[in-house]
């Protein structure tokens, strides 16, 4: 089975979007998500946000190679 998604902006217009994918055939179910906290910008997420400010304050570790990286961690 396949799936598609739809984004649809305008909120008014999720029902009339709606029952025309019902009428196309065959499609079996029609199921609306609404995404009131979604956010499509993750710089503004509190994840990106906590991640630059480690940055900021130098928790960071970086590595020359994965295998240095793998003698760091003992493994």
């Amino acid at each position: 089975m396949a799936t598609i998604v739809l984004q649809v902006p305008d909120e008014s217009l999720v029902a009339k979007v709606k029952q025309a994918c019902k009428m196309l055939m065959g499609v079996t179910s029609v199921k609306v998500q609404k995404n009131s906290q979604r956010v499509d910008d993750i710089t503004k997420t509190a994840h990106y946000k906590a991640a630059m400010d480690d940055v900021k304050n130098g928790r960071v570790t970086t590595y020359a190679s994965l295998e240095d990286f793998y003698k760091e961690m003992g493994l």
